[in-house]
């Protein structure tokens, strides 16, 4: 399920925002550690929750409501009807349970039945191949690379850029039912 953000949150969020195994796979803003002042004044703004141009949400247990990961729609225009998505699943042990991509397909259902949006994108670096196959599973394109754009560890990658419309969102739920 996808549920709103808690204080509580906070010790989970601890728990892999300065991991590697994790962060590795997201954005240059986790390429330094996070200090605890850090993660609470992230959660302290979502927790506000001012913004009107992001919408976050916690992953969690449907029975416990107990803290998977995050998701989020960044980058909100509301001319345009489009947003940008981020996702992160913060305990390794559920890692390739389909969690991810419920957890997409909920957002997708947010998105485009109850914000009227009509485009959602994403970047995904090119050897996070386990994201990568989860987007294009949910019904996410490839639209184009950006080559050798991003540095990790010695090498460079591909920041491959990903979307979905909303006609196609509608095309891939009619096929499911």
């Amino acid at each position: 399920m996808l549920r709103e953000y808690k204080k509580e949150d906070l010790k989970h969020m601890r728990d892999w925002v300065n991991d590697p195994e994790i962060v590795d796979n997201l954005s240059d803003l986790f390429l330094y550690p996070h200090t605890i002042t850090e993660t609470e004044y992230f959660l302290h703004m979502i927790l506000e929750g001012k913004s009107d141009t992001q919408k976050n949400f916690i992953i969690a247990d449907k029975q416990t409501e107990e803290y998977i990961g995050q998701i989020d729609i960044i980058a909100i225009d509301w001319k345009n009807r489009t947003a940008e998505m981020s996702i992160v699943i913060g305990k390794k042990e559920l890692l390739n349970n389909g969690i991810g991509t419920e957890a997409i397909n909920l957002l997708q259902h947010f998105v485009f039945e109850k914000l009227n949006l009509n485009r959602l994108q994403l970047s995904v670096h090119d050897y996070n191949q386990r994201a990568y196959r989860c987007y294009i599973k949910c019904g996410f394109v490839e639209e184009g690379r950006f080559k050798q754009s991003f540095y990790l560890n010695g090498q460079y990658s591909d920041t491959i850029y990903m979307a979905i419309l909303r006609d196609e969102y509608y095309k891939l739920t009619q096929d499911y039912n």
